[in-house]
């Protein structure tokens, strides 16, 4: 029986599967030491671009390998199909005046690695925020880091004079790992801007309706609008918003879905908002959106006009609107699961339909943390590690006890790891091989104590 190799890492271990057939299965070793030289070299080349490496780097060769595939532009991967209904349905809907040409622009070649202020700054996000901490972001230097939200983009693509446009890309966060988390997934960031003229209109006499400013800011802010912002601004913005996603929803999910407005809160926007659908029985976040900070605008040199912003994480769409059950599936390279998407038109009806049901392998580990590591920055240590060596064969890490025993001054934590592959049932004996590498890459690179 011939068995297709799948990967984890670099050195390749050959054992015998079924008694007859050998199989390869790739450990990390080469992999962590690649890593090591790799944190010798000064720079880091991405998008045409380099930077200068310093000790906050911790991109781990598991999103090194990410950054490599751009799976949103492989024509039959169903985050592809998505993004394309989605950008054809604003292109049709939204229309210049006169020379009928699309409204918004669509920015798909941003570079993927940003500066600190693009990522926080421009969009608000406080000094003490946990999102700035190296265990939450991907860092190259101090002033650099993979983006973790196409927002990133507003700033500079505002000061370019953009008004009207679409982000569309790969993000990178240091999460958790289970079916419906990743440390890459994919986003649609829309921004509108608004003139006095193309928001409020004008009367008869050829004054405007309303202002977007109010002639006395307030002292204070209230729930339905910022402070310079004049209710009938923020109340027709609000229902451009609103008018502009609920038919978005509609394309994707039907007019006779029931939709409903949640408040919410962003640092970037107020008011704010999330868009929830009822959807196979069950209530789904779609997306958050809101009226954009007016200092956003400010700061990119946009003082007349007034604006809202919104984010859809296509992935979260995507496992809903075509059946699929777990996110490893969106990098899966499988003929059988390609297969179902491959030439089909974006607004096609879909579902995946399951090529296997492989049984898992759940494994524990436990250590004592070395002195001084915090709990929240060795977490993601763990989850790097894990999802680098375990590669795809990873379906879901969990912590399962965390202990700290203030007297001998020592930490300990305990992971329960399920394996497990979309291609063939694991045998104890394959996971154990990596298992050990796991555990062997954690006492060497971190320095904890196995248990």
């Amino acid at each position: 029986m011939r068995v297709s190799p799948f990967r984890t890492g670099s050195r390749c271990i050959s054992i015998l599967l079924n008694g007859t057939s050998k199989r390869w299965i790739c450990t990390s070793s080469r992999r962590w030491e690649a890593q090591k030289m790799e944190k010798r070299e000064e720079k880091l080349e991405l998008d045409g671009r380099q930077y200068t490496k310093d000790s906050l780097y911790n991109l781990s060769p598991g999103v090194r390998r990410l950054l490599d595939r751009r799976i949103l532009q492989e024509p039959s991967n169903p985050l592809n199909l998505l993004k394309r209904r989605i950008v054809d349905y604003v292109h049709q809907t939204y229309r210049k005046p006169g020379n009928r040409s699309p409204l918004f622009t669509i920015c798909e070649s941003e570079p993927r690695v940003v500066s600190t202020f693009q990522n926080f700054d421009s969009l608000l996000t406080p000094e003490d925020h946990v999102s700035r901490r190296p265990s939450d972001t991907y860092y190259v230097n101090r002033g650099h880091c993979l983006r973790a939200h196409t927002s990133a983009h507003q700033h500079n693509l505002m000061q370019q004079g953009l008004d009207a446009f679409l982000v569309i890309g790969d993000v990178y966060r240091r999460d958790e790992v289970d079916r419906t988390h990743y440390p890459c997934f994919h986003q649609i960031e829309g921004v509108r801007l608004y003139s006095k003229d193309d928001l409020l209109g004008k009367k008869s006499d050829g004054d405007n309706v309303a202002e977007l400013f109010s002639r006395s800011p307030d002292p204070k802010r209230v729930a339905e609008k910022q402070e310079t912002h004049s209710l009938d601004a923020t109340k027709a913005t609000e229902i451009q918003l609103k008018q502009f996603l609920e038919s978005l929803c509609d394309e994707l999910f039907g007019k006779d879905a029931e939709k409903r407005w949640v408040d919410a809160y962003f640092p970037f926007t107020h008011p704010s908002y999330e868009l929830e659908v009822f959807y196979n029985g069950q209530w789904l976040e779609v997306l958050g959106c809101g009226i954009m900070e007016q200092k956003l605008l400010e700061s990119a040199g946009v003082t007349d006009k007034i604006g809202w912003a919104f984010g859809i994480g296509l992935e979260r769409i995507a496992m809903v609107l075509y059946g699929i059950p777990d996110i490893r599936l969106f990098w899966s390279k499988d003929t059988g699961f390609l297969s179902q998407f491959a030439g089909k038109l974006p607004g096609e009806d879909v579902k995946y339909k399951q090529i296997s049901a492989h049984p898992q392998v759940i494994f524990d580990i436990s250590f004592f943390l070395p002195p001084s590591t915090e709990f929240n920055d060795m977490t993601s240590d763990v989850y790097d590690t894990i999802r680098t060596i375990g590669g795809e064969l990873v379906e879901q890490v969990k912590l399962t006890d965390e202990f700290e025993n203030k007297k001998k001054a020592k930490k300990s934590q305990t992971y329960r790891i399920v394996y497990r592959s979309h291609e063939k049932a694991l045998t104890k004996e394959e996971v154990n091989i990596i298992h050990k590498q796991i555990e062997e890459s954690l006492a060497n690179t971190f320095g904890v104590t196995l248990r």
